[in-house]
């Protein structure tokens, strides 16, 4: 893993809708520096995918692993097929169906961009964004951009702004902020490289959304620690708060041990009998709870949570992509 550098800027949060946002992100870009920026997704990390120098930059400001592989970003199918050696028609048929949106693709890498980006592997994840901040940034520069989330390696992913600050202040100059994600949770990653399309990681395009495209769709078993990846979002360990994280069937298993350090997440109101820490209540559809998750998670941090107890979620492939984050966060707890 990467060791953070010294902190050598005084981050800039910029409001993405102010006179000259946009170009200002872009002309930073220019320069090999970083920018963090919205995506209806999460905030991501972003730099010039075509420089080896300015990504290197997002693995130093994340504490990344170098095996960790990174998203390319772009505005168009024309801009993605710079980035790659073949597109089949595969490819075309999915990003007709869901591009601009969150599915990223992995595909055989052109000579654009760098094995930094690719973890040395063959392949490249490429994905038009649907956030109109993050695509005005790509017109404004032209060329992809690498970017992951905008978060140390690991630890929660952020959905604000402020998230960002939290993790990265002081690493990066600019945040461009759009206020929270859409989605709230990270893309979902289809390799097209081999013979059966394979979902190498959930998100809210789902499993059934992409067999009504394509036909057959596998998706991945666990992945390893060792050895690099093709796509993020494989570590056994990931997305992670401060806090340690358990999941439980019952979140009122926890009255009559809980103190004021201790935070539920769950779909149903605090009980009269509550009286322990912070009771937090999300959505009780998938869709509603991607979108707070993460800064429910963030929240808990802030308050200095010692234990977070997050309710099971319901069976049901809907659930997939929010069973999978939740069971990396309390991965080796």
């Amino acid at each position: 893993m990467t060791e953070p550098r010294e902190q050598p800027f005084s981050t800039e949060i910029q409001a993405a809708d102010a006179p000259g946002a946009l170009g200002r992100a872009a002309e930073l870009l220019g320069q090999a520096q970083l920018v963090a920026l919205p995506t209806e997704t999460v905030y991501g990390l972003a730099a010039d995918a075509r420089s080896a120098g300015a990504v290197s930059r997002i693995f130093e400001a994340k504490g990344r692993p170098a095996g960790n592989p990174l998203i390319v970003h772009v505005d168009s199918v024309e801009m993605a097929q710079r980035c790659v050696a073949a597109w089949p028609s595969a490819a075309g048929k999915l990003t007709k169906a869901f591009w601009p949106g969150p599915l990223s693709l992995v595909l055989p890498k052109a000579g654009l961009i760098p094995d930094i980006v690719t973890a040395a592997g063959a392949t490249v994840a490429v994905r038009a964004p649907a956030h109109p901040v993050m695509r005005g940034v790509l017109a404004e520069c032209g060329f992809p951009l690498a970017a992951p989330s905008a978060n140390r390696s690991c630890h929660v992913s952020p959905t604000r702004a402020e998230h960002v600050v939290d993790q990265l202040g002081g690493r990066i100059p600019l945040v461009l902020d759009a206020g929270p994600c859409a989605v709230g949770i990270e893309s979902t990653v289809l390799d097209l490289t081999g013979d059966t399309p394979t979902i190498l990681r959930p998100g809210s395009i789902s499993l059934g959304q992409l067999q009504s495209v394509l036909g057959q769709v596998e998706t991945a078993g666990p992945a390893t620690d060792t050895g690099p990846a093709k796509s993020p979002g494989q570590l056994s360990r990931h997305y992670s708060p401060r806090a340690k994280l358990i999941l439980g069937s019952d979140p009122t298993a926890a009255l009559g041990q809980a103190d004021e350090t201790t935070h539920i997440i769950a779909r149903e109101p605090a009980p009269s009998a509550w009286q322990g820490g912070q009771w937090h209540q999300l959505p009780d559809d998938p869709d509603g709870f991607a979108k707070e998750l993460y800064n429910t998670l963030h929240r808990c941090d802030r308050a200095g949570a010692g234990l977070i107890q997050v309710q099971l979620l319901p069976d049901g492939p809907e659930w997939d992509a929010l069973r999978d984050r939740l069971n990396r966060a309390s991965a080796g707890v």
